[in-house]
């Protein structure tokens, strides 16, 4: 509920200078000011959160109460008092390029090499995805980013009872093989970097693509990439997964132990807060919960006996940008220092490259309203320009049309030149993290790594994060968050232009449509490879990969991989044309399939 007090209460000048900064002890001179010149100031215009109606936002004292996005206050000023008193430059912030990181991880930051600019594009069949690619690559993007349909995502073919109606429509089709060097063609896989929004079939996608760069003569161990493959976020947020939580981890580490000793350039997770934020965890939570899942994958990697330094540079990160300007670069600073002392002193990382938090960032799509959808221009170049100076390595600018459909040629020409323009046009890439030093931002970084590993700390006592998800408690955490930003929303604390106020009646915009073609056209060429390839050896292979799947691995030695690592057998059944569902159908068999317990 609102906040009822009255507002009319007596004026700041009259209140005790604690109360003026917020229980903190003020310097003289910040005294000073606060009676000479803020006194004065609120008593002819008291402070109200902008929008808000009145009466709205008001804390105990009858002042008007700021916070961020996430609910987080937000003091008048911040000075250096607002900073611990041991807090010095090289402790607390460093270098660019050195340990904390807080800076980022490359000591020139974008002047030797900008962000990678992708775009998240997939639809209908994968002709039609290849030729958005190749416009995407001729328009200046530096980088794909592939986006699946459901049926994919969920392990069944386009042919499935289960697929109907969902074919195409959220993103491509990919069946098998046959479709991915379809997707891929006339692209030279050696020179682009390919990251794949894929999670439950990751492994299986991934064999795809590789079998795909080995038919184009490409040397596996100079592709670069990255596969979502984050299994956790699923069971916390997304809810797109196949498998229960222990065999889902083994086959992430089985991709570890894989990419380690055959792919060392292409990153083999990318572990998400993205869709944590989407389903309404605050900053401190998406921060909190990826990172931690970071040391739950870790853990089960070292479980198995593989080395941290072995895998552990190819760990990535993909975090959300939101609207909360500089909550959104604390957040990212924060991760950095964080990352960089768990690899350290928790798990004892002696390669420094194995401490180095690698991030890529995607603006926010939950907060692309369809209401007035081009006023999300200005949204998505708020977003990326705050992961930009927050250090982001790879960006993705969400298309203005979000909310509606996948984005038309023209809206994700605009969301590419968005990036553009920050990167050629703001200057903002002239200089390493230009916003250091900022009392405010700084306090805020402070703020979210205590918050983190507060986070930490129960998540420990739980007994880790699989631990967690099987009592509901991320889940819970995030569903109240996300009521409780609603609630704010539908009581106008938080202004949502265009959606709660400054609305107007508007037509409906142009949208792509995708029809049922897709479905047919995908389910003629599943019967027709069928009908060309070896289904004996297709069988001999899953029986294979089954075999392999209920075995107990064990980290392989002699630069080898176990014998019951599941990825070799796998791309030996990619390369005989098993389809993605027929793969995933073999591992449902072994494993099982995952009904999630209610949560109250």
């Amino acid at each position: 509920m609102a906040n009822k007090k009255s507002p009319s209460k007596p004026p700041v000048a009259e209140t005790p200078i604690a109360d003026v900064f917020e229980g903190r002890r003020p310097s003289a001179s910040e005294k000073a000011w606060a009676e000479n010149t803020l006194a004065p100031t609120l008593e002819k215009a008291p402070e109200k959160p902008i929008g808000a109606p009145s009466g709205v936002n008001l804390d105990e004292h009858g002042h008007a109460r700021f916070t961020t996005i996430s609910g987080v206050p937000v003091r008048r000023l911040y000075t250096e008092a607002d900073l611990p008193e041991d807090w010095r430059h090289d402790q607390y912030l460093g270098y660019p390029g050195q340990p904390p990181y807080a800076r980022g991880i490359h000591a020139t930051g974008y002047r030797g090499k900008l962000f990678t600019m992708r775009q998240f594009s997939g639809f209908a069949s994968p002709e039609e995805t290849n030729q958005r690619y190749k416009y995407l690559l001729e328009h200046g993007g530096s980088g794909l980013s592939v986006a699946f349909d459901l049926p994919t995502l969920m392990g069944y073919d386009s042919d499935h009872p289960a697929s109907e109606g969902e074919v195409g429509k959220c993103g491509v089709a990919i069946d098998s093989l046959e479709d991915m060097e379809i997707l891929f063609g006339g692209i030279d896989l050696e020179q682009t970097t390919v990251s794949m929004t894929i999670n439950s079939p990751a492994s299986v996608l991934w064999a795809m693509y590789l079998v795909v760069a080995e038919k184009q003569g490409a040397d596996w161990k100079k592709i670069s990439g990255t596969i979502q493959n984050d299994i956790l976020k699923e069971y916390i947020a997304q809810k797109e997964y196949i498998y229960p939580p222990a065999p889902s981890m083994r086959l992430v580490v089985d991709t570890f132990e894989f990419g380690s000793r055959f792919t060392p350039r292409f990153n083999t997770i990318s572990i998400s807060g993205y869709h944590i934020r989407e389903a309404g965890s605050t900053a401190l939570q998406e921060l909190a919960f990826t990172l931690y899942d970071g040391v739950e994958y870790v853990e089960w990697a070292r479980r198995r006996g593989l080395d941290v330094d072995e895998f552990g540079p190819r760990l990535s990160f993909f975090f959300n940008a939101h609207n909360d300007f500089f909550e959104e670069i604390a957040k990212y600073r924060a991760a950095r220092k964080i990352w960089y002392q768990v690899m350290k002193d928790r798990f004892g990382a002696k390669n420094e490259r194995t401490r180095l938090m690698r991030f890529h960032t995607q603006t926010a799509g939950v907060s692309l309203p369809a209401q007035q959808p081009m006023n999300n221009i200005a949204r998505v170049a708020l977003q990326a320009l705050a992961a930009v100076l927050g250090g982001t390595q790879s960006l993705h600018t969400d298309a203005y049309d979000e909310a509606l459909a996948l984005p038309t040629e023209e809206a994700a020409r605009i969301a590419l030149r968005t990036q553009q323009i920050i990167a050629y046009e703001s200057g903002v890439t002239q200089t390493v993290d230009p916003l250091g030093g900022s009392y405010f931002l700084e306090r805020l970084t402070l703020d979210m790594e205590k918050g983190a590993f507060d986070y930490f700390e129960k998540l420990d006592a739980m007994g880790g994060m699989v631990k967690a998800i099987e009592r509901g408690y991320p889940q819970k955490e995030i569903a109240e968050a996300s009521y409780q930003y609603q609630r704010a929303v539908e009581a106008r604390e938080k202004v949502i232009v265009g959606v709660n106020e400054f609305t107007i009646e508007e037509e409906s915009p142009h949208i792509l449509y995708i029809d049922e073609s897709v479905a047919r056209q995908q389910a003629a060429k599943l019967k027709a490879l069928r009908g060309r390839r070896s289904n004996e050896e297709v069988q001999r292979r899953l029986e294979a990969l089954k075999k392999a799947a209920a075995q107990n691995p064990k980290a392989g030695s002699n630069g080898n991989v176990s014998n019951a690592n599941t990825m070799p057998y796998i791309v030996d059944a990619v390369r005989a044309y098993a389809t993605v569902g027929e793969i995933c159908d073999a591992l449902r068999q072994v494993y099982g399939t995952y009904t999630e317990v209610s949560v109250t």
